[in-house]
């Protein structure tokens, strides 16, 4: 599955239905599609008015084994394995209708959730995806619990888990996954919920998790699932990602990198997504989001035809843009570049890089009289073809700023694979200097 550049959702409406793993009481949820930029949104549906609760970290409440939203007296709890499932899937926006206060366990695993919504069908909305790159090491750790996130290459979340019980039943368990929709579907929405029958039995003495049974739960004695089996040799460290994953989708953005856990669960995790929480909010104040086609035009001098940067969607001071640049049919060029079989010509592709490199320069130069010009451009590589129907993803990173240069490091990606590279070098001239300067070069 190639990787989108834009918001998802689901088709159509899909349910599923079953009884809480800690209510023991039956309840149906009705998983529906959202509109963009709305994010996922649970709906209780028992209640007077059917209150919303938004996943976000402010909504995470605090209950034992489970992660629950709250939002004032609005309670909806295990909805963990749903939101893995969105994590897993790459679904942005979702309506969670739910008919009471926890949502069903199934088998114990993500399973009925995640086959329900890929046979819905996961279709692309017409708004760029938010993503989070980490761009430190960060680590967050309770006794002999630790979640280690690290930056990464790639589109991609990595994760490796290592659960360690320090003998039999459960024992030493290590998995790895690059996290991509097959990968979710296959690997680890599979994998259940498990508990120590030690555990099992002091919950029930307590009066917790009334809804468990070996059928749901895998029970670990000291021979190994009780009335049961493995789907996996390591389910359970495969069962610690999916909670992983489904506690990540609090942030409310993709995550970049790779996270490395041992011995971590739902109160580590919280606390892991609080801190990425306050570091996206607090990259968030030093950037500007977005640049719409009016204010696109108010920084660069480019018009029709030749504007090729149809929005700004990150603007990361003057180090880092990233911009979109939708190719249509109805692209003048594309009358006399192959009619019959069009192809966005490459030099077209470097300009679009240009002209974001050039909004980027903009930034270091603003309150002042000068404008970039291209100089040169080096490292040209072009990897796929550009057609009508692609969204070109481009992205632009300051390398050197000078009083009088700057180099800027550009690429164009459709689908997440990259279609064409270089690293673009502009002249710094004053305004007036350029009357006589510009007609040697582009404008960027």
């Amino acid at each position: 599955m190639s990787l989108s550049t834009r918001q998802t959702t689901i088709a159509e409406p899909v349910e599923v239905k079953g009884v809480g793993l800690f209510s023991g009481r039956p309840v149906s949820v009705r998983l529906l599609p959202a509109t963009p930029d709305t994010g996922v949104t649970f709906i209780r549906t028992d209640l007077p008015g059917s209150p919303e609760v938004p996943v976000a970290c402010d909504t995470l409440g605090e209950y034992e084994r489970r992660t629950t939203l709250q939002s004032g007296e609005l309670i909806i709890q295990t909805v963990e394995h749903v939101l893995a499932c969105c994590s897993g899937l790459r679904i942005d926006n979702l309506r969670v209708e739910i008919s009471d206060v926890e949502l069903p366990v199934g088998d114990g695993s993500a399973l009925p959730f995640a086959r329900s919504l890929w046979e819905a069908g996961v279709v692309d909305l017409d708004r760029p995806i938010r993503t989070f790159r980490v761009k430190e090491p960060l680590i967050e750790e309770n006794g002999q619990a630790r979640l280690e996130v690290l930056p990464g290459e790639g589109p991609d979340l990595k994760i490796s888990y290592e659960l360690d019980y320090g003998g039999p039943p459960l024992g030493h368990q290590e998995v790895s996954f690059r996290v991509q929709p097959e990968v979710f579907l296959e690997e680890i929405a599979p994998a259940r919920t498990f508990c120590p029958e030690a555990e099992a039995l002091d919950m029930h003495r307590r009066g917790v998790g009334v809804g468990a049974t070996y059928e749901n739960t895998l029970i670990i004695g000291s021979e190994g699932p009780i009335g049961n089996e493995y789907r996996f040799p390591d389910e359970p460290a495969r069962h610690k990602v999916l909670d992983l994953l489904g506690d990540l989708a609090l942030l409310g953005r993709r995550l970049r990198g790779e996270i490395k856990a041992v011995r971590s669960g739902h109160a580590l995790n919280a606390r892991l997504v609080q801190e990425l929480s306050r570091l996206m909010s607090e990259a968030d104040k030093q950037r500007e989001l977005t640049l719409d086609i009016r204010e696109i035009m108010e920084v660069l001098p480019h018009r029709f035809p030749f504007l090729l940067v149809d929005r700004v969607i990150e603007l990361d001071g003057d180090k880092r843009a990233v911009g979109v640049k939708n190719v249509t049919v109805n692209e003048p060029f594309f009358q006399g570049h192959f009619p019959g079989r069009p192809i966005m010509p490459g030099v077209l592709q470097i300009e679009a890089m240009a002209q974001l490199a050039g909004v980027l320069l903009r930034q270091k130069l603003r309150g002042k009289n000068k404008l970039a010009v291209l100089m040169g451009i080096d490292g040209v590589r072009f990897r796929r073809q550009v057609v009508p129907g692609d969204q070109l993803l481009l992205e632009a990173e300051a390398m050197r700023v000078r009083t009088r240069s700057g180099q800027v490091k550009c690429r164009a990606l459709v689908e997440g694979q990259t279609a064409a590279e270089a690293v673009i070098r502009f002249m710094i001239v004053d305004l007036d200097e350029n009357k006589n300067d510009v007609g040697m070069e582009d404008e960027a």
